[in-house]
């Protein structure tokens, strides 16, 4: 594991709600709203982008655990932040994440946590 793979390190993703990242939940609700999987899918990636430059080459990361609350909506064009923040590392290959979204004007969409494992045969 590369030495700088310490608890504490943050990383951050500001983005829109917008494209693949929304759900009208098949037509039930009359807007765009950012989706439970979109939401999640900004968490991992801040996660692994925070671990993956830090780690030896020929290592990446893979998701494994995701907790996670979605708790408010953030409308199609909402300017968004996902943030992670390295938690703890266990047995050197576990790395446990915080994770949040968050919009512009500080509401917080969502919250919880993600854990990913550092993997080898990976080519750069």
């Amino acid at each position: 594991m590369g030495d700088s793979l310490e608890v504490g390190i943050e990383n951050a993703t500001e983005f829109e709600v917008q494209g693949g990242l929304l759900t009208d939940v098949g037509g039930t609700i009359p807007v765009s709203v950012l989706s439970t999987p979109g939401m999640v899918a900004m968490m991992e990636r801040t996660a692994s982008m925070l671990a993956y430059p830090r780690l030896e080459p020929g290592k990446a990361t893979v998701g494994f655990e995701v907790c996670v609350k979605h708790v408010a909506a953030a409308a199609e064009g909402t300017r968004c932040t996902a943030r992670a923040r390295l938690e703890d590392v266990v047995d050197g290959r576990k790395l446990r994440f915080a994770v949040e979204v968050v919009t512009d004007d500080g509401r917080t969409i969502g919250l919880g946590t993600h854990e990913r494992r550092i993997v080898e045969g990976v080519t750069r």
